[in-house]
């Protein structure tokens, strides 16, 4: 294993930091050319065989322009999957619709249902002890060379998948297993949560999650171990859950919930329960961080991020799955231009919005958990082309 220099920084530089990234992300001055978004209520289409999604474990856009979503059949109630036998519950149909639709599923940009496959409701594309479906399903990212990959975040889940884009199994990384957070592991995650690929230079980075409290690094094609990381560019603490909100704590909270690269070799992670995004180079080397609505309690308030698609990258889109907005912000001093969304349940407003992606249209699709169980799809306006 290649040996690693933590970088180090002083409490008071934390605090003068943080203070920093925490009045340039609130100043928000002009647009700055910034997009305006316009909910499309149409996409996505009705399901075919009365099919219903669960709560939106991930979301990702391939090179295709295809939406990919990893939701959650289990998270489904008695009554909203009425067509179909309940057991225990219940041993026989108890209405008109639905059924749970497969975990995996593929959409175009017109919102048509190009496939679905994996999950519970799809048990022969995972089989044990090769490879186990997680728990509880959580992230999904599809890689430049057409292979799935996906997480969770159940009680057991210690892994990540990798499928071919027809559900064919290729590898898994750790295992189903139960016991304490190890931040140190090589070679088993805890509870990832987000996945981001680099075919080009052979790394897979992994917000490792909702136990773990790290970035880890692996290489996607062995599925080998590289390096990783805490907060700060520091080593991962393990400490017990429910620690306080802290935008200038050490260690990242629980969940890490995001990680993204951009072309100019920055790492963004949503350390979400803090109210933050750091940023880092390649080798985890601590750059800055973004602290947005730091009086969030609760969930949090950054959930995931994405970057504009322009060449430059100039915009940083995040979720706020807590207070139910989508910021657009300056990617360089995190100066927030723009938000869009509202709490509620209407077209357009949020319910704990948890997923998004983003196409090379600029168009952004997201995705909701709790209640609310939805997808959504937001166009840029005729003012802005990409």
């Amino acid at each position: 294993m290649r040996k690693r220099a933590w970088s180090l920084l002083g409490v008071a530089g934390i605090a003068v930091a943080a203070a920093l990234a925490t009045t340039a992300a609130l100043a928000g001055g002009g647009d700055e050319g910034a997009p305006r978004y316009v909910v499309d209520p149409s996409w996505p289409k009705q399901l075919p065989n009365s099919w219903i999604v669960g709560q939106i474990g991930g979301m990702a856009v391939d090179r295709h322009d295809h939406i990919w979503v990893n939701q959650r059949p289990l998270s489904l109630t008695d009554d909203e999957i009425g067509a179909v036998p309940n057991p225990p519950t219940r041993l026989t149909p108890r209405s008109i619709c639905c059924a749970p639709a497969p975990s995996v599923m593929e959409f175009d940009r017109e919102g048509n249902l190009l496939q679905a496959w994996g999950g519970p409701e799809d048990p022969t594309k995972c089989v044990a002890p090769a490879c186990i479906w997680p728990a509880s399903e959580h992230g999904i990212v599809v890689d430049d060379e057409d292979n799935v990959w996906v997480g969770g975040n159940g009680a057991t889940d210690r892994m990540l998948l990798k499928f071919k884009t027809d559900g064919t199994f290729q590898m898994m990384i750790g295992g189903s297993f139960s016991g304490p957070a190890d931040s140190l592991s090589q070679t088993t995650l805890g509870k990832p949560a987000g996945i981001f690929v680099d075919n080009k230079r052979n790394e897979m980075y992994v917000a490792d999650g909702y136990l773990n409290r790290r970035v880890i690094v692996f290489n996607p094609t062995t599925g080998g171990f590289l390096r990783l990381w805490g907060a700060y560019g520091n080593p991962p603490v393990d400490l017990p859950a429910g620690q306080p909100v802290n935008p200038d704590a050490p260690y990242f909270n629980n969940p890490v919930h995001c990680v993204i690269v951009s072309h100019d070799n920055l790492v963004y992670v949503c350390d979400r329960v803090n109210n933050r995004i750091q940023i880092f180079d390649r080798e985890g080397h601590f750059q800055k961080q973004f602290v947005y609505d730091p009086a969030t309690l609760g969930n949090g308030a950054t959930w995931v991020a994405r970057l504009s698609v322009d060449p430059e990258q100039k915009f940083l889109i995040y979720a706020d799955g807590e207070n139910n907005v989508v910021r657009i912000v300056d990617r360089n001093s995190g100066t927030v231009l723009r938000t869009f969304g509202h709490n509620g349940r209407g077209a357009g407003q949020f319910h704990w919005v948890h997923q998004m992606g983003i196409d090379s249209n600029g168009i952004i699709y997201t995705g909701e958990v709790d209640t609310s169980k939805r997808l959504q799809k937001f166009v840029p306006t005729d003012e802005h082309h990409w």
